[in-house]
């Protein structure tokens, strides 16, 4: 199969078993139903079970559409990690704790209290180390500069998925994020392009859904998509470039603890019309 081949078909992968994996949970959720419904924010039900099924896909479609036998290992850990300690947080988290953010999370965690998303701070950072270092080449590389480079791919897979979590706070906001970042590195010449790809079809698959406010990615959702993302880019870019986009990233994640990113976008035409593009007026109902 080419490569132009492959990647097609990953995207057509996670898209279907997107789809197939949603439709089987409408039939039989696990737990019942009212264990994946929340409140949005318009005081409406939603269900979580778009998340889990976003997963599925984007773990079928990354394993067709990658390149090698490590990539395929790399996105598998990552992906994973972030779905299965997301999920943790959604179903787990106490609704009581106030700790809100990476701030909250590890101030608790370092008062030797774990939280839900302290055990996700945790188990993502660990997957994303993992997952890094079975995407970076060992061979040829001093000890050192492979230590070096496997830590800084670690740091941007982690805190890629945590800054789309971030972004899950609106209908569609997350989804549309996601494929804004990923087209680039579905048609670039990476070895993480066949994942990218897979994100388009996960999210295209979602989006509706999403958009109509009957679904809602969640913390199991948002982070594998984000986890994906970051595994593909440093599959793919070059260091110098995965340097740059770690900074941009964690900068914004620090910037999330003091500003909004919701009162930012509103404030910006541009984004506050692709960010409504979709989605029900505020004032209406279902």
């Amino acid at each position: 199969m080419t490569g132009l081949a492959r990647r097609a078909v990953a995207g057509i992968v996670a898209g279907v078993v997107t789809s197939v994996v949603r439709g089987v949970f409408d039939g039989q959720a696990p737990g019942g139903q009212d264990r994946w419904t929340r409140t949005n924010h318009r005081g409406e039900p939603v269900s979580l079970l778009e998340g889990p099924s976003v997963a599925a896909g984007l773990l079928a479609g990354g394993l067709v559409g990658a390149s090698s036998a490590r990539s395929a290992a790399a996105l598998t850990v990552a992906t994973a990690a972030g779905a299965a300690f997301g999920l943790a947080d959604d179903l787990g988290e106490d609704q009581a704790d106030r700790r809100k953010g990476l701030r909250g999370h590890l101030g608790a965690l370092a008062h030797g209290q774990v939280t839900t998303g302290g055990l996700k701070v945790l188990g993502i950072g660990a997957g994303a180390l993992v997952a890094a270092a079975l995407a970076t080449p060992v061979r040829g590389r001093r000890p050192i500069g492979w230590l070096a480079d496997v830590g800084t791919s670690g740091a941007l897979i982690a805190s890629s998925a945590n800054l789309l979590n971030l972004l899950d706070l609106r209908p569609g906001r997350a989804l549309k994020a996601a494929g804004v970042a990923a087209a680039p590195l579905a048609f670039g010449p990476g070895a993480g392009a066949g994942a990218a790809v897979a994100v388009l079809g996960a999210t295209g698959s979602a989006i509706d859904q999403d958009l109509a406010e009957a679904d809602m990615l969640g913390d199991g959702g948002a982070n594998a998509i984000g986890a994906t993302l970051g595994t593909s880019l440093v599959l793919s870019a070059p260091r110098p470039v995965r340097l740059v986009v770690l900074a941009a990233v964690v900068g914004l994640t620090v910037a999330s603890e003091k500003v909004s990113f919701t009162q930012v976008i509103e404030r910006t035409p541009v984004l506050r019309d692709v960010d409504r593009w979709g989605r029900r007026p505020v004032h209406t109902q279902a």
